[in-house]
C-alpha cells in the first residue's frame, strides 16, 4: 500500500485574511521572495488584480483598491518590499492606531420616543420671558408632540391629557397648558381635492356653460323648445 503525506489545515500556517484563501497567501509568500525590484512590483500589482476579481462588484472602485491593497502589505507581515500606485506606506503602526473616540451628543433619558427636537423646542421655550408667548409656544410643541406619537407609535392611543402631562414632566413643571386646551394634528390636501375649483385634468373650465355659445339669431334657444304648428 502507498505511503501518501498526508498535510492537514492545521499543520500550515494560519491564515490572515481567509477570505482571499491559501493560495493568495502563498502567492505574497512567494512574492517577498523574488529580488528583481521591478518584477516584484509586477508580481505584487498582479496579485492585487487577482484579489480584485473575487469582488467583480467593486471592480474599478478606487476605495475597493486602496482596501486590496492594505490586505496585501496585512498578509504579507508589512514584509513586502513593493508600493501601491497610490504612493500610500502601509505600516504596522499605521494599520494599529485607532481612530478618534466619537463624541455622541448628550440625550435627555426622559420620553425620549418623542425625539431631540422636542427636548430643544422646550429648551428654547424655557427661555421666553413673555407668559403669553411661551403659552402658545407650549401648544406648538404639543401638537409636535402629538403628532411624533401618532407616527412612530401608530397602533397606541394618545389623549391630549397624557401630551400635556408629558410636556409638563419634561419642562420640570414649567409649560403648563388649559384643561380645556386641544392639539390639532396638520392635515394636508391631497392633490385630487385641489383639482375641484378652476380646470379639470381635461382642461375644462369648472364652472356652468352660459349657454351663449349655442344661442344666438336663428339658432336654438335651449333643448325644451316646441316648435309651433
Amino acid at each position: 500500500m502507498p505511503d501518501f503525506d498526508l498535510t492537514y489545515n492545521t499543520q500550515k500556517d494560519n491564515l490572515i485574511i481567509a477570505e482571499y484563501g491559501r493560495n493568495i497567501q502563498q502567492l505574497i509568500e512567494h512574492a517577498k521572495t523574488i529580488e528583481d525590484p521591478k518584477e516584484r512590483q509586477e508580481f505584487a500589482e498582479a496579485i492585487v488584480e487577482l484579489m480584485n476579481r473575487m469582488v467583480p462588484q467593486n471592480k474599478g472602485v478606487d476605495e475597493e483598491n486602496e482596501k486590496l491593497w492594505r490586505h496585501l502589505f496585512r498578509i504579507a507581515n508589512y514584509e513586502l518590499d513593493a508600493s501601491a500606485p497610490s504612493g500610500t506606506i502601509y505600516t504596522r503602526e499605521e494599520a494599529l492606531k485607532k481612530p478618534d473616540t466619537v463624541k455622541y451628543p448628550h440625550q435627555n433619558s426622559r420620553l425620549r420616543h418623542y425625539g431631540s427636537n422636542v427636548h430643544k423646542l422646550i429648551e428654547k421655550a424655557l427661555t421666553i420671558e413673555d407668559e403669553e408667548k411661551r403659552a402658545g409656544f407650549a401648544y406648538i410643541i404639543g401638537s409636535y408632540m402629538k403628532l411624533a406619537y401618532k407616527t412612530w407609535n401608530k397602533e397606541h392611543y394618545v389623549s391630549d391629557d397624557i401630551i400635556k402631562e408629558d410636556l409638563e414632566s419634561l419642562s420640570d413643571g414649567v409649560l403648563k397648558l388649559e384643561d380645556e386646551a386641544s392639539f390639532k394634528t396638520p392635515s394636508f390636501p391631497s392633490s385630487r381635492g385641489r383639482r375641484g375649483r378652476g380646470r379639470d385634468s381635461r382642461g375644462r373650465s369648472g364652472g356652468r356653460r352660459s349657454g351663449s355659445g349655442r344661442s344666438g339669431s336663428g339658432g336654438r334657444s335651449g333643448r325644451g323648445g316646441r316648435r309651433r304648428r
